[in-house]
């Protein structure tokens, strides 16, 4: 199993440098990929930095970790923009970029940016479409229900032959159909290994459907984590690993069992102060990720 870091809950104290000096120390200490969330509005828990822009920063100060859009709201952008936007991010980053996204919920977010709410899961899917078709480099020709394209070509082609790895957020029904026809991934949050099984068989029941398999997708999920001796700075909305009372032993049992039931990226949402998120790194890497193969 690969371990992430979710740099979305730094907190208010945080600064841009604090979001670097995580990224490149979760590369440093040997995590696989750096997350950030979608928000544009504030009262959301944790930043609301823009997640491109903040990824874009932190392709110039890593050189290996992937980097994970967890999860971008696609019905909020232009997807000719954005295609070219993440296109460039995918150049920049050397091939690292992952484009996590999810048709969103927020009525506020959505309102303040112009784009109907109720139609949210049908524009996601045809801007899902929009992306894989610009992708390919070649012309493309298409009339939609929110937009059309005469013959345009992307501005920028992206590094990974097909454009950046496409994993689709969330645990709805339509979320799954969703990641089936279009994901190169699944990427769930808070899932417990208990909740597992009922989701690989709805998830193997979609990919069936559109003629693929469960092993076509890539599986992963954001869990909360609070090290032993670290006083968390917000609520934690999901079952924490290893429980409220976490150890090195229960943490490493429950990532094992996440581990087991196909897992295969855990990003780490940490909220802890800003000033011991080192300390919650170093924990993980020393502690944990040696046990987990």
């Amino acid at each position: 199993m690969h371990l992430g870091v979710s740099l979305q809950p730094l907190g208010a104290a945080a600064t841009g440098g604090t979001f670097l000096d995580t990224a490149a120390a979760a590369e440093r200490l040997g995590f696989d990929s750096v997350l950030m969330s979608s928000h544009l509005l504030a009262g959301n828990a944790g930043s609301t930095m823009d997640p491109v822009v903040l990824l874009a920063s932190v392709a110039g100060h890593t050189t290996r970790v992937r980097l994970v859009t967890s999860v971008l709201v696609l019905p909020y952008y232009h997807p000719v923009v954005l295609a070219n936007q993440l296109s460039s991010l995918d150049v920049l980053s050397g091939g690292r970029f992952v484009l996590g996204v999810g048709a969103g919920w927020n009525a506020e977010e959505f309102a303040a940016v112009g784009v109907p709410v109720d139609r949210r899961g049908a524009r996601t899917d045809e801007y899902l479409a929009v992306l894989t078709d610009l992708w390919r480099g070649e012309p493309v020709t298409r009339t939609g229900t929110f937009g059309s394209l005469a013959g345009s070509r992307i501005g920028v082609t992206p590094t990974t032959p097909g454009g950046p790895p496409r994993w689709i957020g969330g645990h709805s029904d339509a979320a799954l159909r969703r990641a089936a026809r279009f994901g190169t991934g699944w990427h769930g949050v808070g899932v417990t290994p208990a909740a597992m099984p009922d989701l690989r068989r709805r998830l193997s029941a979609a990919t069936e459907a559109h003629g693929r398999t469960l092993a076509d997708l890539e599986l992963s999920t954001v869990s909360v984590l609070v090290p032993p001796g670290v006083d968390p700075v917000a609520g934690t909305p999901y079952p924490p690993l290893g429980g409220h009372r976490p150890s090195t032993a229960s943490v490493v049992d429950d990532l094992g069992r996440l581990r087991d039931e196909g897992i295969t990226l855990c990003a780490l949402w940490m909220p802890v102060p800003a000033d011991r998120m080192a300390d919650a790194l170093a924990w993980v890497a020393e502690e944990v990720r040696p046990h987990l193969g």
